[in-house]
């Protein structure tokens, strides 16, 4: 249980995350995912990162369940602040990132993908943010990177969720394979890549990035201050208090 790192292949780093029931992460959780990223990127043998999951989803959000039972705003706040450290981590990897998606990736499981260099999903994939149902907001700056403008507003406004064919339409999913073929596909995408140099694939890394158009860790920052906002008026406990109600089983997730 945790955030684990494993060396399969040559060049090739596998950073996996269990947190059972359904990879809903505490606060430490996400901070832990930040710090295996940058580690396995930072490693000269290392060419490529595969970001994994186990049990029934790659990941659910933020833990729910752990912001309503801790009092005052610290659960919140290190919540915002370990999302925002492990979605940067993806994106400023020095070596590139791919995903390897099975069942539901919801909320920072969308800030994770979205900024990962290519996504590989299971045929039961599903992407999407309920956040406005979490009492929440936030991770439409890497939404909006998987899909077109308009489709994000619709998806990020009704909580509805995308499957992984769609996405693959859209050309964001790389390729959609059977559930038991996804970590092979994974590896075999990461051994294509871990095969260029890695001077040049940082350097390409790099150059990337640097042209993107829109700053992905300004453009996150800014969208968590209306979920502080949110939480000020009060309507935050109240979504979630109701979600933690309505999934007493489970350690929900969506942040």
């Amino acid at each position: 249980m945790g955030v684990s790192t494993a060396a399969p292949d040559e060049g090739v780093s596998v950073v996996n995350v269990d947190f059972p029931p359904v990879n809903a992460l505490p606060v430490q959780g996400w901070y832990e995912l930040a710090a295996a990223v940058r580690a396995a990127g930072a490693d000269p043998k290392v060419r490529c990162v595969v970001l994994t999951a186990t049990g029934r989803g790659f990941n659910a959000g933020a833990d729910i369940k752990e912001m309503q039972r801790t009092d005052g705003h610290a659960a919140l706040v290190g919540t915002n602040r370990g999302c925002y450290e492990a979605f940067a981590a993806v994106y400023d990897c020095e070596v590139p990132v791919v995903a390897a998606v099975h069942g539901f990736c919801l909320g920072g499981g969308i800030g994770l993908v979205g900024n990962a260099d290519a996504i590989v999903a299971s045929e039961d994939a599903t992407f999407g943010l309920p956040e406005l149902d979490r009492g929440a907001l936030g991770a439409a700056t890497h939404l909006a990177r998987l899909v077109p403008q308009h489709l994000m507003r619709t998806l990020y406004y009704t909580s509805r969720t995308v499957t992984a064919q769609e996405l693959y339409r859209h050309g964001s999913v790389w390729r959609v394979v059977p559930r038991e073929q996804l970590t092979e596909a994974a590896m075999e995408l990461a051994r294509e890549i871990a095969a260029k140099d890695g001077l040049l694939l940082r350097l390409a890394k790099a150059a990337i990035n640097g042209i993107d158009p829109v700053d992905v860790r300004r453009s996150y920052r800014f969208e968590q201050g209306f979920t502080f906002e949110a939480n000020l008026s009060g309507v935050s406990d109240r979504y979630r208090d109701a979600f933690v109600a309505s999934r007493s089983s489970e350690g929900g997730g969506g942040e």
